[in-house]
């Protein structure tokens, strides 16, 4: 074929060039109406789920001070008690429990940390840490226990008594409460009887029976202050049989007329003596007259270092019921510290308080509930089943809030959701060993500080508590070993326990049932 003779597959490539334009003109036009398709509908599907497209914020964190928290861990080690400032018999305001006088009237006492009164024998922190735990794991078995009685319709008088030992190295532990309440670790300074003498009280918002040691002892465990003598008080009277003091016992006996009372406990620790009415004094602030108390002639159980109990829930018993207080509340110092703060009674609630509702239980009147509906880590909220932590009619569930249980106690489930959110965001630190009821656990020897995940209590209506950084991540022993601060619990009870307070003013306002946290307000 010469040069000037036409190509005869000349139209067919432009035919074919043709058919291609046509297709990849429907390919593009498919394609983009595929893409505005996609594009429409992931319009419409923002509009109806908006945060499921928002990019998620950066995980809120707080400074834990690694270096601070080993030197005070340190420091309590050696830390030599100084002697209790004189106590005043200057008492401006005196009522008897009877009136509804006191009710408005602002009560105030000073409040230590164990350690701060009383001297401890361990030598290493870690060890001082385990005893404190296990004082801690039998007061909530007891909290536990003594819920399960009610549930399950069982009277305490049908209790009695079990015969143990009493081993030397239980004598360094304080005053127990309930079924083997054993923690104990914050005292308050009240006096008790006219004239006044001072004594040295467990607080616990766990039992309302109050009690203390008296002479004459048939048995009397070691204490701080001298045993309360009654022939010496001229206020101190017996109470009677038919009284109403001595009918709202849960365990009681008649002998020549007056009440007696016996309060016994899981570990087979108890106290009996004789019920009756005393002038308990609170410093400065004034006195109450007629106040219902256990007079303890035989003493037993795990019960050192404290002169007796004060009780402070919500039953008829309750030093709180019997002085018609409108409101209580307390600081925690950290329990490392030498430092005191106030227990103070009807001065109602801090402004700026966390307010979260009061609950209370139709079978026990001792414990206070809180409208807990959950947590947040690093600013996030922690995924549970709405309604996870409510009370219900039976009794079972709920959040209590109680300042004798060391460690936050919570279902299982709940637990380990908070942990894993936990986790996740603390992965650049160095773990290490489980140590006693905690599971997750970190080597911080080689820090001075470190930032850590803010961990918040959620009490619905967008209220919620921030807790520091050492109130969830605390030392459990002198070389740098930090672990998390929660535990699971197979009962449906969960206790928000005292390391989770510290620094924090708990206000109960129980006119109001309302329930008050105020950090720094100590």
């Amino acid at each position: 074929m010469s040069a000037n003779e036409p190509d005869a597959d000349v139209p067919f490539l432009l035919y074919n060039q043709t058919l291609n334009k046509q297709n990849y003109k429907r390919k593009t036009m498919a394609s983009s109406s595929k893409l505005s398709f996609i594009l429409y509908v992931s319009f419409l599907l923002s509009l109806l789920f908006p945060f499921s497209f928002a990019r998620s914020p950066p995980p809120t964190t707080a400074t834990l001070d690694v270096s601070v928290s080993l030197k005070q861990a340190q420091h309590i080690l050696s830390f030599d008690p100084q002697s209790s400032e004189p106590f005043s018999e200057t008492r401006p305001v005196s009522f008897n429990s009877s009136s509804s006088s006191s009710s408005g009237y602002i009560f105030s006492v000073p409040l230590h940390s164990r350690g701060s009164i009383r001297k401890t024998h361990h030598t290493d922190y870690k060890s001082l840490v385990l005893s404190r735990l296990d004082r801690d794991s039998a007061r909530v078995d007891s909290l536990t226990t003594e819920l399960e009685l009610v549930v399950n319709g069982v009277h305490k008088s049908e209790l009695k008594p079990v015969p143990t030992e009493i081993k030397p190295e239980a004598l360094s532990t304080p005053v127990t409460s309930g079924t083997s309440l054993g923690s104990g670790e914050y005292f308050t300074r009240v006096g008790i009887g006219s004239p006044a003498k001072l004594f040295y009280m467990v607080l616990d918002t766990g039992s309302d029976i109050n009690w203390i040691q008296c002479e004459p002892c048939s048995e009397c465990y070691q204490q701080t202050d001298p045993i309360f003598n009654p022939s010496a008080s001229s206020t101190y009277s017996p109470v009677s049989c038919d009284s109403r003091q001595c009918s709202s016992l849960q365990v009681s006996e008649c002998r020549g007329g007056k009440c007696l009372y016996q309060v016994s406990y899981g570990d087979g620790s108890y106290t009996v003596g004789d019920f009756v009415t005393e002038t308990v004094s609170f410093g400065n602030s004034g006195n109450i007259k007629g106040v219902a108390l256990g007079c303890g002639h035989t003493n037993e159980g795990l019960f050192v270092a404290a002169a007796g109990l004060l009780g402070l829930g919500g039953g008829p018993l309750s030093i709180t019921s019997q002085i018609k207080a409108t409101s209580f509340s307390y600081c925690l110092v950290d329990r490392d510290s030498a430092g005191s703060s106030s227990l103070d009674f009807n001065a109602g609630l801090p402004a700026n308080s966390v307010v979260a509702p009061l609950l209370r239980s139709r079978k026990v009147d001792t414990f206070y509930y809180v409208g807990l509906t959950g947590f947040s880590v690093g600013g996030h909220p922690v995924q549970l089943p709405p309604g996870f932590f409510d009370l219900d009619q039976s009794g079972n569930g709920g959040v209590i809030v109680d300042c004798g249980t060391a460690i936050t106690r919570l279902q299982t489930q709940a637990y380990n959701a908070l942990r894993d959110a936990f986790v996740s965001l603390t992965r650049d630190l160095p773990t290490t060993g489980a140590v006693a009821l905690f599971d997750t656990c970190y080597d911080l020897s080689s820090r001075s500080s470190v930032r850590v995940p803010t961990v918040a209590l959620n009490f619905g209506e967008g209220k919620s508590l921030d807790l520091p950084a050492q109130n969830y991540l605390i030392p459990v022993d002198s070389s740098g070993t930090f672990c998390f601060a929660f535990a699971p619990t197979s009962s449906s009870l969960s206790i928000i326990g005292n390391v989770q307070q510290q620094g924090t003013r708990v206000s109960y306002d129980l006119a109001g049932n309302r329930v008050g946290f105020s950090p720094r307000k100590c």
